[in-house]
């Protein structure tokens, strides 16, 4: 696997699996409302079969966005984030244009998403609502996760 590494000082964005803190990963996704309560083990297994683009602020994981693909016609991205406390500097738009540039993500036939709040820049990458959603079907578990001590 290609580890790619972009740098706005003091941010980076780095592909490399050993960056990513999966405590701080596990802090902000078991908050999320798409994972809420998400165990750490399953973090952590989600980032290693996944091409994880993490961002740091210094040492400072900050946010994150994961890709699981298989390098030839498709990807699904998701768990995008940026702190809150970072929100409004540009960085969730340099994230997506260093995805979106990733040399083994180019010439995918198909790339999906899902999001409830952040078309407007998904928009600006190329993403759009699905040409036919009737032929997409999906398994939802919403309650997968056991709250913490059952």
């Amino acid at each position: 696997m290609l580890h790619l590494e972009s740098r706005r000082d003091p941010y980076c964005i780095t592909t490399d699996p050993n960056r990513i803190d999966i405590d701080a990963v596990h802090a902000y996704l078991t908050q999320s409302y798409w994972a809420r309560g998400i165990p750490r083990e399953t973090v952590a297994k989600s980032i290693r079969g996944s091409i994880c683009f993490g961002l740091f602020d210094g040492d400072r994981q900050i946010g994150l966005a994961r890709v699981i693909t298989d390098l030839a016609t498709f990807a699904y991205l998701c768990d995008v984030y940026v702190l809150e406390e970072y929100r409004g500097q540009g960085l969730a738009r340099w994230l997506m244009e260093t995805i979106v540039a990733h040399p083994e993500l180019t010439g995918l036939r198909r790339f999906v998403l899902v999001t409830r709040s952040a078309s407007g820049l998904y928009e600006k990458f190329g993403f759009a609502p699905l040409r036919r959603p009737e032929g997409y079907m999906e398994i939802v578990r919403p309650e997968i996760y056991p709250p913490p001590g059952t």
